[in-house]
């Protein structure tokens, strides 16, 4: 695939300057964005994806708009859950809202470069070695099982996000109790002192590396442009941030996400496994010798899986929240009916006994 050079670093540049200017934004005026705020800026990236992926139809041809519309869903959604994540280490360290853009922004950034470098060196590992697609097809597979299982067994995202190396340098750092801003360091009593928004920090980029093990396979799967599969991870993660205030209570919503995204990963799984059937080179299968027989996924097929995997899985998500608000609205007016009548029936009962009472008395008193 055959892309003007003009084109490839033009839209870098652009790529660039947005994050710059989203950057200056981030730490000019942190603040914690509106609804009205938050729901145009995810509308403004999704546009500019959207638009992006047909002037890519138009400059190269077909082919290349649909891997980027098939690569930029998947890392979008998988972007989505990932927010899960970010939710919880921002709660369990109880950073103040107006700082959790730039903690945000932050994060959104190292993915970015963590992305690039697995992407430079996916992109190398498969040009010069084939067999790497049956690595990639199994992890993916293997990650859609545990995804299937969580989903089963209906297991929630730990309410605490911790590892060793972010325990271990709690332990070790000499930390202060308060944020200071955005500051990492502070002199506090001619002490030098780490704020916890470096403990926040390490969280964020630790998280972002288990995400781009994820991620990286799955688009590599969908295209083995680099050009393709970068700009459809910069586009995913544009506008995370706002779509992060924007979603809120949302992503407790999408119940079956976990399910979506195994079924979205499985099939992209055995498509890299017959992929690396098509092109095998390893010895010791079939001599060494391509399958030809095996059938090639093409990219329309795999664009109409992942969208209506997507749009099943948000629907049955919606529905099943909407089910389960009814059945809580039903229990808790049959609660408060029961309290209520057992209150009624208390009172008749106190009622009851103070009219005996009076009774009685009446009748000493004759």
């Amino acid at each position: 695939m055959d892309l003007p050079v003009w084109f490839e670093v033009g839209t870098l540049v652009v790529l660039v300057l947005l994050l710059i200017a989203d950057l200056l934004i981030v730490t000019r005026r942190p603040h914690a964005p509106s609804m009205r705020e938050a729901s145009l800026w995810v509308a403004f990236y999704v546009g500019l994806a959207v638009v992006f992926g047909i002037v890519l139809g138009f400059v190269g041809h077909g082919q290349a708009s649909g891997e980027f519309f098939a690569g930029w869903l998947t890392e979008y959604s998988l972007s989505v859950d990932n927010l899960f994540i970010f939710v919880i280490i921002l709660a369990q360290f109880k950073v103040p809202r107006k700082y959790q853009q730039s903690v945000l922004m932050f994060g959104i950034l190292t993915a970015i470069v963590l992305r690039g470098v697995f992407i430079l060196l996916g992109a190398a590992l498969i040009n010069e070695f084939a067999w790497v697609f049956y690595i990639f097809g199994a992890f993916l597979v293997y990650t859609a099982v545990k995804l299937a299982n969580q989903q089963v067994h209906h297991e929630e995202h730990d309410e605490e996000y911790e590892n060793a190396f972010v325990r271990r340098a709690q332990k070790v750092l000499p930390m202060t109790t308060e944020y200071h801003g955005i500051k990492l360091r502070i002199r506090e009593n001619g002490k030098r002192l780490y704020t916890p928004m470096l403990i926040v920090f390490l969280s964020i980029a630790s998280a972002d590396l288990l995400f781009a093990v994820d991620s990286i396979p799955a688009i590599f799967g969908l295209t083995q442009e680099a050009f393709i599969v970068f700009t459809a991870n910069i586009f995913a993660l544009m506008g995370l941030r706002q779509l992060y205030f924007l979603i809120g209570g949302l992503l407790e919503r999408l119940v079956y996400l976990s399910a979506g995204l195994a079924v979205i990963l499985a099939f992209i799984g055995v498509k890299l496994v017959l992929h690396a059937l098509h092109e095998n080179n390893l010895p010791f299968v079939n001599g060494g010798e391509p399958f030809h027989n095996v059938p090639e996924v093409p990219i329309w097929l795999s664009l109409t899986v992942i969208v209506a995997t997507l749009l099943v899985t948000t629907v049955l998500s919606l529905m099943k929240s909407r089910r389960d608000d009814r059945k809580a609205e039903v229990g808790g007016s049959a609660g408060s009916a029961q309290v209520e009548g057992s209150a009624d029936a208390d009172s008749t009962a106190a009622g009851s006994v103070e009219a005996d009472e009076a009774s009685a008395a009446e009748h000493d008193r004759r």
